[in-house]
């Protein structure tokens, strides 16, 4: 299908929506039907969605618990919101995030990422703060494109936020468990109300996760050896109300991982194609390395959110610190060298930890209120972590590497009501990034200490204009920066240290928001083209099994985003969304190192490297499309039974900078359902539950080095939820 034609499809998607929503009158009820309001911090201000001049989408309630039945971690967000994708060669740690085609597929723990995650106003940098575990979670909100105003660490491609349930006067309570297959547990409560009415208040919340080992590892006769794992978070919130005006939020939270790494299958793509073959067995491997790949990572936190209205200017003071440490141990070839399955030259056993992360972060800024027709906040941030990464290879003594890094920047936005229908908002943000790596110790001798730093402005201008109350219309240009970056991982195989420079981008955005036939049907869309300069690529892998930062010359992207809801009567509410990104890099003389035993289909030059220039970004998507329905069916006073399902389609995905015949997937779906029995007003509900309910076997991610290595999605898990809230 050609580009044209996507596109297309997109617009037919999008029309084909509408026209739907058409006929929705002939399914009305006597009862009014109308869809509930969505409301987002886009811009650090509640806000309701259909306001806001940025492509945005929101997953809460149903849909969210839904997602994380079976006990996936973030992951499982991945390809539910159209241009958002996420994938890891790291089990549950160390998550990559990819919106609207641009991410970093690097997978060492000091990696740099262009998408920033979140979490209750904390940024969470270190990819293995980004794996915090999703629970008492009010909403997730995906920000795409640029936001490197208002937000300060890497948001050249976007933001990933999470807002957990608040304290509250009110006394709020809520629980839900589930169990299945693979003794797959899950159990995810919060309670919490007033201590002192009208000026203390407290949310407690708890997570335990729990998966059985249920692969077998049939080289040395092990049941049961590795797949499993224990996962436990906890949460405390104390709001303190003093006075009217000033409200004071402290949390402290702590998780604990236990569990199994990816699991790597070697030879199970075969040599011309990208299709699963009979090497894969989702219940059995075959290891002689990797100590059945174990994983144990643990991270606490705490921040304190401070909040007072000095009457029409806010001041909000957020300071934060995490900290982490944790190890991750593979075998990375996915079977025994000379044995199988399929040939594989040598073995390689590698374990990474993080030890001593320590991330310090403090916002200030002041905001006015929104009742005159300029709205405006300044402010500035201050950002500091360090850490210390270990390789172990093995086959040498380990290396360990300390990164260090400090950031500060200063901002401030302005958004002035220029008529009733028309708003114009600029944003403009200079930010300082210093990174600095030093060799503690490595077999192969110390190396000279690796400094990078820059500075510069990020910008948003947008319109917005309001057509009627039903319809709006907006447009946005950004300019997106993201520092420098240092890559150390090959010190622990002796290769030296790798630096990219910073990249930037410049993104422009033209979107619609909608909410038609009396607030039944919400369609919001945009289409949008991004240039990035210096982009920061990572070329994983090749037959010399390297970890390197490059720099390409130029990227280019644009493509189309929809996001639709439609209450066809008061029973029956659909959803679907669709995203088509077409990326490419640019650089004609940009050459990386290829897979052993793959078929590379790009160009080569004489030392017979892969020439990438044209390739889509690694690890993006051409076409994600979502479609959700839930209805219900009134039973006896007060209850109702219910189906839910939501599905997925993802298009082309390439795994590496080069192409091949073998590593990437192409038009692979996953779905869920639900069946079950609830209260109206939400007080219990008993059902059966299935994620990916047609055991698709769906390829992730591949190491490339010595054979045709693989990794794959979850498997189908069947089980039964019990939820109850008051």
């Amino acid at each position: 299908m050609t580009n044209q034609a996507k596109l297309r499809s997109g617009a037919a998607f999008g029309a084909l929506l509408l026209a739907a929503a058409v006929a929705a009158p002939a399914f009305a009820q006597d009862a009014a039907v109308a869809l509930d309001d969505v409301i987002v911090t886009a811009q650090k201000r509640s806000e309701n969605i259909q306001d806001v001049p940025v492509s945005v989408a929101a997953v809460s309630g149903e849909k969210l618990a839904s997602i994380f039945a079976a006990g996936e971690d973030v992951l499982a967000l991945s390809s539910r919101v159209p241009g958002l994708y996420i994938e890891s060669s790291n089990g549950r740690a160390a998550p990559r995030f990819y919106i609207r085609g641009l991410g970093n597929a690097d997978f060492d723990l000091a990696a740099s990422q262009p998408v920033s995650v979140i979490m209750d106003d904390v940024v969470l940098e270190n990819v293995v703060l980004k794996s915090s575990p999703v629970y008492d979670v009010e909403q997730v909100e995906v920000l795409r494109g640029p936001q490197g105003t208002l937000f300060g660490r890497n948001t050249t491609a976007g933001i990933v936020k999470f807002d957990t349930v608040k304290p509250s006067e009110d006394f709020r309570a809520n629980g839900a468990a589930t169990y299945g297959s693979y003794g797959s547990a899950t159990f995810e409560g919060g309670v919490g109300g007033a201590i002192v009415p009208g000026k203390l208040a407290v949310r407690a919340s708890a997570l335990y996760q729990h998966r059985d080992d249920y692969i077998d590892n049939s080289f040395t006769g092990v049941k049961d050896a590795l797949g499993g794992y224990n996962e436990k978070a906890a949460r405390l919130q104390i709001l303190a109300t003093p006075t009217e005006d000033t409200s004071i939020l402290a949390i402290a939270h702590t998780r604990s991982l236990d569990g199994t790494a990816a699991v790597f299958r070697a030879n199970i793509l075969t040599a011309g194609s990208n299709k699963i073959n009979s090497n894969f067995d989702r219940d059995k491997v075959s290891y002689n390395g990797g100590a059945n790949n174990p994983q144990e990572y643990d991270s606490t936190g705490v921040s304190l959110k401070i909040d007072h209205d000095f009457g029409g200017v806010k001041l909000t003071s957020i300071s934060a610190y995490e900290t982490a440490k944790g190890r991750s141990r593979g075998d990375i070839d996915g079977g025994v060298a000379g044995v199988g399955p399929g040939f594989i030259p040598f073995d390689s056993d590698t374990q990474d930890a993080i030890g001593d992360l320590d991330q310090v972060t403090q916002e200030i800024r002041l905001a006015s209120d929104t009742d005159g027709k300029l709205a405006w906040q300044v402010g500035a941030y201050y950002f500091k972590s360090a850490f210390t990464v270990s390789t172990n290879p093995f086959f040498v003594a380990p290396s360990t590497l300390e990164h260090k890094n400090t950031s500060w920047a200063v901002f401030g936005q302005g958004t002035y009501q220029v008529t009733d229908a028309l708003k114009v908002t600029a944003g403009v943000r200079w930010t300082d990034d210093d990174k600095d790596m030093e060799v503690l110790s490595s077999p192969f001798g110390a190396s000279a200490p690796v400094s990078v730093s820059d500075s510069q402005a990020s910008w948003d201008l947008s319109a917005f204009y309001a057509v009627n109350d039903d319809v709006s219309v907006y447009g946005k240009v950004a300019r997106g920066f993201r520092g420098p970056s240092i890559q150390g991982r090959d010190i622990a195989f002796g290769s030296p240290a790798s630096v990219a420079q910073s990249e930037t981008i410049l993104s422009w955005e033209a979107g619609v928001k909608s909410e038609l036939f009396e607030r039944r049907v919400r369609l919001n869309g945009a289409v949008f083209t991004y240039t990035i300069d210096d982009p920061q690529f990572s070329a994983v892998g090749g037959g010399s099994n390297s970890n390197r930062l490059i720099n390409a010359k130029k990227g280019e992207a644009y493509g189309v985003e929809l996001d639709g809801e439609w209450k066809v009567t008061s029973n029956l509410l659909v959803t679907a969304g669709y995203s088509y990104s077409h990326t490419k890099i640019k650089d004609s003389g940009l050459a990386v190192a290829v897979c052993a035993q793959c078929t590379v289909t790009d160009p080569k030059n004489s030392a017979g490297q892969a020439l990438v220039n044209g390739n889509p970004f690694p690890n993006a998507p051409e076409y994600i499309l979502n479609f959700g329905a839930r209805y219900n069916v009134p039973v006896g006073a007060g209850g109702e039974l219910f189906a839910e399902t939501d599905w997925f389609r993802q298009g082309y995905t390439n795994l590496f900078l080069y192409e091949s015949k073998e590593f990437n997937s192409k038009d692979t779906f996953e779905g869920g359902l639900k069946l079950g029995y609830a209260r109206t007003d939400g007080a219990y509900e008993v059902a059966v539950f299935a994620r990916n309910i047609t055991n698709e076997v769906n390829l992730r991610g591949g190491i490339d080095f010595n054979n045709l290595t693989g990794f794959v999605n979850e498997p189908r898990v069947v089980g039964i939820s019990l939820s109850a809230r008051c």
